[in-house]
C-alpha cells in the first residue's frame, strides 16, 4: 500500500500553490464542504461567553510571556536551519525552556529530514549596464560551476509564460520570472504568485536552462532577497535556481524592455549535504479524559538561515505555547493539549509527517497551528465534526470582542497539521492578517524588531479563548472513523 505520509509530502507544494484559491474558495482538506457567506459571526446563533473564559482571555491581553519566548529564542539561539547544529541547541534549548515552565512530558521525538546548505552567493550584471545584484539561492538549489555562469538572460513576465516555453528553448540561457507579489489580508498572493519559487526552477530546467532566477516571492520594495525551498520534479536534475531582491529583479527588468541582450553572472555555492537529524520537541497539559482526545497545536522550530526566525515561526511557537500555559494554570481540563514545536517545515514538512506517523493512530479532536507571523488575528475557521454548531457560535461569542469573526468552514491548517487533517481530525484556523508578513518572509528581516507587541497579545488571548473552550467542551469532537477503540488496537 501506498505511504499515505509520502504522498502528502508530494502533495504539499501543490496545496501551496492552491493556498490563494483555497483563502477564497473552502479548505484544503480534501472532504471539507463549500464555504458560508461571509462575515459568518453574525449569523451564528447568540451564546454566552463565560465569565471564567472573559477574565482568562483578557489576563492574556496584558501577558507579555509569548513576547518573552519569542525574544528568548531568537536572542539565545538565532537562526534554526533544517539539519543544521543551530537546529539541534534549539531542540535542546526548547526542552529546558518548556520543562522551565512546568509543562508534561517534555520530549523529543528524532527523524532525519534532507539537508540542503548555503554558500556563497552573487549575481551581476556584465552587460549591458554592469552592476551587482542582491541575490539569495533557493532551497534544493545545485551549485553553479566553479567560477559561476555567463549567459544571457531569457525574461518571462509570469510564470504563466514561462510554462509556455517550448521543450529546449532555455538551453544556454538563464531563465528569468518577474512577475510581483501583492499584499492581501488572507495571503492568498502567495499562493499565486509563489508558483515562481515553488515550480519555477524545475520548470526551467525541462527546458533545457542552465540556471534560473526569479523577482522574489514578497510584497516589499528593498534590497532583501527572499528565499523559500523549491522542488525539482521526478526525474528532473536540480539547476542553480535563485531569488533576487525585489528592487533588484526591477531593475533587472527595466534592463531587459530596453531592448538590448542582458547578460548575467551567476555564482551560488549552495548544496544538498544529504539527511541530517531533526525532531519534534513535544510538551503537555494532561487532560482528565482520555476519551475526549488530543488538541495538537503549534508551530515550527526551523527557520531559514537569513533572518533569526521571529515572525517564521518563532511568533508562532510562542504564541501556543503562551495559551497553552495560561491554559495549565487554570486546569485541569478535559482535553490533553499537547504542544509541539515542529522540527521541520521549511525543508517540506516532515516534522508534520513524523508526527503523523507516531501519533496518527491516537484519537484526535484538533490539530491547529500558527505560523503566518504575529499580526493581529481578524478571523477564524472551523472544520469540525457535525453537532459542533453550538461550539462554534461559543467561539464567535468569545472572539468577538478581540475583533475575530467567523469565516465558516474555512481550514487551510498550515504544513505542519495537514497530515493530521488528512486522518481526519478536525481543524481550527486563526487568521493573522498578512498585509505585512510578506515584506519581511524569508528574508534577513525576519527579526524581533518585526513582532508588535500589542498584537501578539491579542493573538494570544485568540488562542488562549479558542484552546479553552475546545479543551472543555462537552461535544463529541473525534472523527466518525476514529475512536478510543481504534487507539487500542495494535
Amino acid at each position: 500500500m501506498a505511504d499515505p505520509f509520502n504522498q502528502q509530502r508530494t502533495a504539499t507544494m501543490i496545496k501551496r500553490l492552491l493556498i490563494g484559491t483555497l483563502a477564497l474558495c473552502g479548505s484544503t482538506a480534501l472532504a471539507q464542504p463549500a464555504p458560508l457567506p461571509m462575515p459568518r459571526h453574525s449569523q451564528d446563533a447568540p451564546a454566552a461567553v463565560d465569565p471564567a473564559l472573559a477574565a482568562l482571555r483578557d489576563k492574556a491581553l496584558h501577558d507579555d510571556s509569548a513576547y518573552d519566548l519569542v525574544s528568548a529564542l531568537t536572542t539565545e539561539v538565532g537562526p534554526r536551519p533544517d539539519g543544521s547544529e543551530a537546529e539541534g541547541r534549539a531542540r535542546a534549548w526548547a526542552v529546558a525552556r518548556l520543562q522551565a515552565m512546568g509543562f508534561a512530558n517534555v520530549h523529543i521525538e528524532p527523524y532525519d529530514v534532507p539537508t540542503w546548505q548555503r554558500g556563497h552567493e552573487s549575481a551581476a550584471v556584465i552587460s549591458p549596464y554592469p552592476q551587482s545584484l542582491q541575490v539569495a539561492g533557493l532551497g534544493n538549489s545545485a551549485p553553479t560551476p566553479p567560477g559561476g555562469l555567463t549567459l544571457p538572460v531569457a525574461w518571462f513576465a509570469s510564470f504563466n509564460d514561462l510554462l509556455l516555453a517550448p521543450p529546449g528553448s532555455l538551453t544556454d540561457k538563464i531563465a528569468f520570472v518577474s512577475n510581483a507579489m501583492q499584499p492581501t489580508q488572507d495571503g492568498s498572493s502567495y499562493g499565486s504568485e509563489g508558483r515562481a519559487r515553488f515550480m519555477g526552477p524545475g520548470e526551467a530546467a525541462r527546458r533545457g536552462a542552465a540556471a534560473i532566477v526569479i523577482r522574489s516571492i514578497g510584497t516589499d520594495h528593498s534590497r532583501a532577497p527572499h528565499t523559500g525551498v523549491t522542488d525539482f520534479p521526478a526525474g528532473v536534475s536540480p539547476i542553480p535556481a535563485a531569488a533576487l531582491s525585489v528592487v533588484d529583479a526591477e531593475n533587472l527588468e527595466r534592463m531587459v524592455r530596453s531592448g538590448k541582450p542582458v547578460i548575467l553572472h551567476l555564482e551560488l555555492d549552495d548544496h544538498a549535504i544529504g539527511l541530517r537529524p531533526s525532531g519534534n520537541v513535544i510538551a503537555e497539559v494532561p487532560g482528565t479524559d482520555p476519551a475526549a482526545g488530543v488538541i495538537v497545536i503549534g508551530g515550527h522550530l526551523d527557520s531559514w538561515d537569513l533572518g533569526t526566525g521571529a515572525i517564521d515561526d518563532g511568533a508562532g511557537l510562542a504564541i501556543t505555547t503562551a495559551a497553552a500555559h495560561l491554559l495549565q494554570q487554570t486546569g485541569p481540563h478535559r482535553r490533553t493539549i499537547r504542544v509541539v514545536w515542529f522540527g521541520d517545515e521549511e525543508a517540506g514538512g516532515f516534522g508534520g509527517i513524523a508526527y503523523a506517523r507516531a501519533h496518527g493512530h491516537e484519537p484526535h479532536a484538533l490539530a491547529a497551528e500558527s505560523d503566518l507571523g504575529a499580526d493581529r488575528v481578524w478571523r477564524f475557521g472551523t472544520a469540525l465534526p457535525q453537532g459542533s454548531e453550538a461550539l462554534v457560535a461559543r467561539l464567535s461569542a468569545a472572539l468577538e470582542p478581540l475583533g475575530v469573526v467567523h469565516g465558516g468552514r474555512l481550514v487551510d491548517g498550515g504544513t505542519d497539521v495537514e497530515p493530521m487533517l488528512a486522518l481526519g481530525t478536525g481543524g481550527i484556523d486563526l487568521n493573522q492578517s498578512a498585509l505585512r508578513y510578506f515584506d519581511w518572509h524569508h528574508t534577513a528581516e525576519d527579526v524581533l524588531d518585526r513582532i508588535d507587541r500589542d498584537a501578539l497579545r491579542q493573538n494570544v488571548a485568540a488562542w488562549t479563548a479558542m484552546l479553552a473552550i475546545i479543551a472543555d467542551a462537552p461535544e463529541n469532537l473525534l472523527p466518525p472513523a476514529r475512536s478510543v477503540q481504534d487507539h487500542d488496537r495494535p
